[in-house]
């Protein structure tokens, strides 16, 4: 790692290996050579004069790159893609006549790009298939545990861990969807020249049913079945902005699931792990901040602003092409995929060891059921003859006082008492405790969680079994 000058935090700090060599110099620029290759192999079959021993020779050097020449050529020539053929030609003496033969720059760099993110959503896919299977696990293992729910983050009617769970997957379980969806329909660019009309091919193969045959065999060769059947000289700036979706959909998902642990850790509820030597802060020593979450937060954050590039991008390019969308798709197409990769290390390494607090949820909710109860209280009384309307206004007002009782006074919540003394209701103490049990109040959430792993959880995981293995959700720091 270089000291001495900027290094993004998501290649050094957060993002994992697999993903970080996927974005790397070594990986984008032998794809070049690939390409430059595959292209070679297809003019060849289809009739131009280039050997065996040609090809042979580039596919030898296809990882052999010294960076330092082609530093020093960009340099002199402005322009990456030359410098590269300049170099690919010194290592390959024989085949230096032939290699980019008929493309243009973008025959390399877009179809490079298009690899890269295919690659890049893969990995990314087996991430969130991992917290996925996390949050199955948790809400099935919490899916009876009975806690408060929350509108406006203000007590309300009861749910369950688990059922809480499920909101988190089916957020997950709707980007997996576009994911998919994305992933399903990337196309390559093919080898369609300057102006996407093949005139370079046109008068090297004076065939048009030959040229016709470029796009498709260079495709296999490097295992795609979809090309653009039209493009100027670069593919559609909207497959960069589709895909920078798809993320920025994960981050939302994630980010949403972090707010709540952490509006959950400071209930005492729920807790993200804390490791033995873990500090919480400098100066606080019995501090147990919730860092991961809060990172997932802010890598989110990164994510979805982000997506707003290609989209500014696809919406000003001119004509059949401009060079400013060059410079920005190095920054954020990377940048997003790395950041992404991190937030999903995070989310994993967090569900994988959830730290639920019973007594504590218990305490909460058994402090807040008096309220929880007035409906299941108030039909009580009226199935033994009270007027509806006027215990429903007793019952208002008994809930403020005990409100200003708990509030202002900080004394026990004792609804349940002002009730029962007030004969209209009809109803014992020991009546209104029974009918306040708290898994009589949480309608059909635990079963609920079942259903839904079932139908809709379970396919998935079935289908992407081979998928939940050989991740390292390990947080770098």
């Amino acid at each position: 790692m270089n000291n001495d000058i900027y290094v993004t935090p998501l290649s050094g700090r957060y993002a994992s290996k697999e993903m970080n060599k996927l974005w790397s110099s070594d990986t984008k620029y032998s794809t070049w050579r690939k390409l430059w290759v595959a292209l070679a192999k297809t003019e060849q079959e289809l009739g131009i004069n280039i050997t065996d021993e040609q090809i042979k020779e580039m596919e030898a050097n296809i990882y052999n790159i010294d960076y330092d020449v082609v530093s020093k050529r960009e340099k002199e020539c402005r322009h990456d893609v030359m410098a590269h053929v300049y170099e690919f030609g010194l290592k390959c003496p024989n085949a230096k006549p032939i290699i980019h033969l008929g493309a243009t720059s973008c025959f390399v760099t877009d179809n490079t790009d298009v690899i890269l993110m295919t690659e890049g959503l893969k990995l990314i896919k087996q991430k969130l298939i991992v917290v996925i299977n996390n949050l199955k696990e948790f809400a099935l293992k919490y899916k009876g545990v009975t806690c408060l729910g929350y509108t406006h983050f203000q007590p309300a009617q009861l749910t369950t861990v688990g059922k809480r769970a499920t909101l988190w997957l089916q957020d997950l379980l709707e980007d997996l969807e576009e994911l998919e969806f994305v992933e399903s329909n990337m196309k390559l660019l093919g080898c369609k020249g300057t102006t996407g009309t093949t005139e370079s091919f046109m008068k090297l193969f004076k065939d048009e049913e030959k040229v016709k045959q470029i796009d498709k065999k260079i495709a296999e060769k490097m295992d795609f079945d979809k090309v653009y059947p039209v493009s100027g000289q670069t593919y559609t700036r909207k497959l960069d902005s589709r895909v920078l979706n798809v993320l920025s959909g994960i981050a939302q998902s994630a980010s949403k699931f972090a707010n709540d642990m952490r509006l959950l850790q400071h209930e005492k509820e729920l807790e993200e792990p804390f490791e033995k030597g873990q500090i919480g802060s400098s100066a606080m020593a019995y501090k147990r901040n919730p860092m991961r979450s809060e990172r997932i937060n802010s890598l989110s954050r990164h994510v979805i602003t982000l997506a707003i590039d290609p989209a500014i991008t696809s919406a000003t390019q001119w004509l059949e092409r401009t060079l400013d969308d060059s410079a920005n798709k190095r920054i954020c197409v990377p940048e997003s995929f790395l950041a992404t990769d991190a937030l999903l290390i995070l989310y994993g390494n967090i569900t994988k060891n959830i730290v639920v607090y019973e007594n504590v949820i218990k305490t909460n909710m058994m402090q807040e059921l008096p309220f929880m109860g007035t409906e299941e209280i108030l039909m009580n009384a009226v199935l033994k003859g009270g007027d509806r309307q006027e215990l429903h206004e007793k019952i208002r007002v008994y809930s403020m006082e005990a409100g200003k009782e708990v509030k202002e006074f900080g004394r026990p919540n004792d609804l349940v008492k002002r009730i029962a003394k007030d004969d209209s209701f009809g109803l014992t103490e020991e009546e209104i405790l029974k009918i306040l049990n708290p898994d009589n109040l949480c309608g059909r959430a635990k079963n609920q969680v079942v259903d839904f792993i079932e139908e809709y959880v379970n396919p998935v995981l079935n289908k992407y079994s081979d998928l939940l293995s050989g991740v390292d959700l390990d947080v770098n720091v």
